[in-house]
């Protein structure tokens, strides 16, 4: 990452790869935005633009050294379906790093937790208010060593046919197997077609001594029901103890949210620091957002530890570039208004950032929507790009804790702690009350090593319990289920 000023239009700027022909403007009271590229040389209308060392796009009209590079003279380069080569380029002997370890919960059928509370999951829409009551009125019950009583309302359960009713099923039990919780309340209003009979099976290996079941129907008074089954868990989690766990024992989701043209710069390459620290200490950490992939899967795929894993892989990215083609959208649709005021123009270059979060790890395993993480290193994940839904997907992974960094902020966060960390100071001093660490101050240091081992202190301490996010602070955790097909 090179810092340099281009005098000519009193500009500083950053340029991060020597094949670049673009660099990021770093001056906030230079002429063009700060975030935003500048052009390090002639770019004749055709040529590509360089940013990571890769294209991000196709200049649509001569460009001159020292101009603005943004929509209004770039446009993307993206393709419906690509077809890809299995390239391995990656070393597979890692030497692992000093032995690191977090307090945590190590559960009795093989989970881990950071949090020990206990979740209230519908599994239908219709039971979301008797769920929030349920909560509510256990709240007062809340004893030693547990961290709190939710519940987590959703749309679906029923009305839904096919692959949307598999998926839904898959998520929620996932979600609920996720080692954060220390007890888990299903609750059925009985009719529905994800019911009890339906879900249940999802749950073979996991501690029924950790699960209770309610269907509403059958009760006379569903709210009163669900607190004595709730009282029931808060007792076991009374015996619940945090003790001292290899960072191996932790799984990392990894996610961009309102990302601006310093994510891919500060913020999520920290995360990828950190990524390839986890994973060669034999943990685990999850990517998703497959649509931020696409321009910048080749560096992802190259990577992949086999030819099956590179199969599944492909089949991913094609699989939802397939996904928006059957609707009748450009896969080129991204990035938000959000990430171009904040600087990013095409989808390449939003992607070629969002897969700076995987660092150079090794990818083992490919991952459809509710399918938890089984094998360390770094996993790819099916799911859009949409905060909440990739979230979910996360949580339902078994992802204790997900980085989450952002250059726009976001009050959102998932059921399991969600940090958030920012691409630059302004937003970081601005959004205090939802940012969590600021990834912002490598623009001034560019002193990765530093605040690598700043990150994974802060990281540890919230896997201790130790810190609280500032979603968790604020009582902030949601869930949203991935939907394509026909509501009844």
């Amino acid at each position: 990452m090179l810092s340099r000023r281009l005098s000519k239009v009193k500009c500083d700027y950053l340029k991060i790869n020597e094949k670049d022909n673009c660099a990021v403007v770093v001056s906030e009271d230079a002429d063009i935005p700060f975030g935003h590229k500048i052009a390090l040389e002639d770019v004749k209308r055709g040529e590509s633009v360089i940013k990571y060392g890769f294209p991000i796009g196709t200049a649509i009209t001569d460009i001159k050294k020292g101009e603005h590079i943004h929509t209004h003279n770039l446009k993307t380069a993206l393709t419906e379906k690509g077809e890809y080569e299995y390239k391995p380029d990656f070393t597979k002997e890692f030497p692992p790093s000093e032995d690191l370890y977090f307090n945590g919960y190590e559960r009795s059928d093989g989970r881990t937790g950071i949090r020990n509370e206990i979740w209230i999951i519908p599994t239908v829409g219709c039971v979301n208010s008797v769920c929030a009551l349920i909560a509510r009125e256990a709240a007062g019950e809340i004893g030693e060593n547990c961290d709190g009583v939710f519940a987590f309302a959703h749309p679906y359960g029923c009305s839904q046919l096919g692959e949307d009713l598999e998926n839904t099923k898959k998520i929620l039990a996932g979600v609920a197997k996720n080692g954060n919780a220390g007890g888990v309340l299903l609750v059925s209003l009985g009719c529905e077609s994800n019911n009890l009979s339906q879900i249940m099976p999802e749950f073979d290996g996991f501690d029924k001594s950790r699960l209770r079941t309610l269907v509403c129907e059958e009760e006379e008074d569903e709210t009163k029901a669900g607190v004595l089954k709730v009282k029931e868990l808060l007792r076991l989690l009374k015996l619940d103890r945090r003790k001292k766990l290899p960072l191996s024992r932790l799984t990392v989701g990894l996610k961009c949210g309102g990302s601006d043209g310093f994510s891919g710069i500060t913020a999520n390459a920290l995360c990828g620091r950190f990524t390839d620290l986890i994973t060669k200490n034999s943990g685990r950490a999850v990517l998703t957002e497959v649509p931020e992939m696409f321009g910048a899967e080749n560096l992802l795929l190259s990577r992949t530890q086999n030819r099956e894993v590179f199969e599944k892989a492909v089949g991913m990215i094609n699989g939802f570039k397939k996904y928006f083609t059957s609707h009748s959208q450009p896969v080129s649709e991204n990035p938000s208004p959000g990430n171009k005021a904040g600087g990013i123009t095409t989808l390449e270059e939003k992607s070629l950032g969002c897969v700076q979060k995987g660092g150079s790890a090794v990818i083992t395993d490919v991952l459809n929507m509710g399918e938890s993480c089984k094998k360390d290193g770094l996993s790819l994940l099916y799911g859009p790009g949409n905060d909440m839904v990739s979230c979910t997907l996360l949580t339902a992974a078994g992802a204790n804790i997900i980085l989450f960094t952002t250059g726009r902020g976001t009050p959102f966060s998932a059921p399991v702690p969600t940090v958030k960390i920012s691409s630059n100071t302004a937003l970081y001093l601005k959004k205090k009350n939802w940012i969590d660490y600021n990834a912002g101050e490598l623009l001034r240091t560019k002193d990765f090593d530093s605040e690598t081992e700043k990150l994974t202190n802060f990281i540890i301490s919230t896997a201790s319990g130790e810190i609280k996010t500032k979603a968790e602070k604020a009582g902030v955790r949601e869930i949203a289920i991935f939907k394509d097909g026909v509501t009844l």
